[in-house]
């Protein structure tokens, strides 16, 4: 371990490759997270804009969150978590999307993806140190903004474009 931080911790490792060599990699340690595409009954998705500071810029991505609330809290749980905190809305149906690995090369981050359906409004319940902005988009405008490179945010693409090969919307 070369760092323990915040919500990762850097390893760098020796690994044996295929043809015997010795190489040195550097693993990204990340306990995972959650994102869930919110769909209400008119056909729009609930995005939250947010500034994301390695970016430095607000960026339109769903509802999503790291598994860091311990082993008592199901994936699906957080799920439905924080699209409680992020838009106020709590799901009839949650439908499992499967996941994705963000950055497979350096990064041990798993992202499972979950559909929000029959939606209810409600209060929002951010963690204190989040600020965000509701958009209900319909969903032809969201895939024309990731058409146009408005959204770059991997797990929105990658949760939308399973939820439509689901036939969900």
């Amino acid at each position: 371990t070369v760092y323990e931080g915040v919500i990762v911790d850097v390893h760098l490792d020796r690994a044996e490759l295929v043809n015997g060599d010795i190489v040195r990699r550097e693993v990204v340690e990340h306990p995972g997270g959650v994102t869930v595409i919110p769909v209400d009954s008119d056909g729009s998705v609930w995005c939250v804009r947010q500034f994301r500071y390695p970016y430095a810029e607000e960026i339109l991505e769903i509802p999503a969150g790291k598994l860091d609330h311990g082993e008592g809290e199901s994936i699906a749980d957080c799920g439905a978590r924080e699209l409680k905190e992020e838009t106020g809305c709590t799901a009839g149906r949650i439908v499992p999307l499967g996941c994705v690995y963000p950055s497979p090369g350096f990064l041990t981050e798993v992202v499972h993806l979950f559909a929000a359906l029959d939606l209810a409004e409600g209060e929002m319940q951010p963690d204190e140190d989040e600020f965000v902005e509701v958009v209900r988009l319909p969903i032809a405008e969201v895939e024309q903004m990731i058409v146009r490179d408005e959204i770059r945010d991997a797990k929105t693409m990658a949760a939308l474009y399973r939820a439509k090969l689901k036939g969900l919307y």
